[in-house]
């Protein structure tokens, strides 16, 4: 039986996995940065799971072909983005070729598109991240499964994005979270700063994180210094972080509502992925025997 967001939301044993998950992304990005910045701001994560799901078969549509103009259709009409930011978008992943043409097309009136290996294996790498950490939370095997069967991603990459595009939990968590994570890398400097929190307890206020390089943010995720106080001073506006010296100078707190606000937010995507996986490959199957170790 598949997770379900409570669970996740009452267990420390899920958080601890959740800002181990935050390190994984950050290690994924050092690994090829111009990739993983598709995943660096919510509108990017949604528009390349849109690309993804269209061209494996997205739930529901009549068949499976991911081309320019159905993909902008889809993104507007799921408020993912405007049709010349999902043009765009389309014209981006080309350029870097993550996307490419079909050679040999039978649809000589459209140009149907395919993710490269480039592209496919850096999604591999992201839905693995999160099947490992679900493994260890409960002692199934769900990555084991699909890295034996690898085409078993087409089936579960649909499935995961009709969920994430129709979930509100997942696209609307907080205020402060959509602050970062609808930025330009923002996400990734989210990311980054949960990835600081040595441990969290519920009834905390505030969470001290200890000192942050804005140098050492701005050149790893290349993002202006200008772009970068702008963000934080929004977040400290809302209360959700500060220093404690003058602004941008001393040991760096996160407020309690912003980690929930991740916390939530971690919980519903987790959940998605693990009943996507379920729908595929059925119960997620015990390394070992007793009950869940989530806890």
């Amino acid at each position: 039986m598949a997770h379900i967001v409570d669970e996740f939301l009452a267990s420390d044993a899920f958080f601890s996995a959740v800002l181990r998950c935050a390190h994984e992304m950050l290690t994924i990005y050092r690994e090829s940065p111009r990739i993983a910045s598709i995943f660096a701001s919510q509108q990017r994560w949604l528009l390349a799971h849109a690309g993804f799901a269209l061209h494996y078969g997205y739930p529901d549509e009549p068949s499976s072909a991911l081309y320019s103009g159905r993909f902008i259709t889809f993104a507007v009409k799921h408020d993912i983005a405007s049709r010349n930011t999902a043009a765009a978008f389309i014209q981006e992943m080309l350029a870097y070729r993550f996307l490419r043409p079909i050679e040999g097309a039978t649809d000589k009136r459209t140009r149907l598109l395919e993710p490269t290996e480039t592209a496919s294996e850096h999604f591999f790498k992201w839905i693995a991240t999160h099947l490992y950490i679900l493994d260890n939370l409960d002692g199934g095997d769900r990555l084991g499964q699909v890295t034996a069967n690898p085409a078993t991603v087409a089936r579960i990459q649909p499935l995961i994005a009709k969920a994430i595009i129709e979930t509100e939990a997942v696209r609307d968590p907080g205020p402060t979270y959509n602050l970062f994570n609808w930025a330009t890398s923002g996400g990734l400097v989210m990311d980054y700063l949960m990835s600081l929190v040595p441990s969290f307890d519920r009834s905390q206020k505030r969470i001290e994180i200890g000192p942050v390089s804005l140098k050492l943010i701005r050149d790893e995720f290349r993002i202006s210094n200008t772009h970068l106080k702008r963000l934080l001073a929004q977040a400290a506006e809302m209360g959700s972080m500060g220093w404690s010296g003058p602004s941008y100078k001393g040991d760096v707190w996160l407020s309690g509502g912003f980690v929930l606000e991740y916390w939530r937010y971690q919980a519903a995507k987790f959940t998605v992925i693990d009943a996507a996986t379920e729908a595929v490959l059925g119960p997620a199957i015990a390394l070992t025997t007793g009950a869940r170790r989530i806890s």
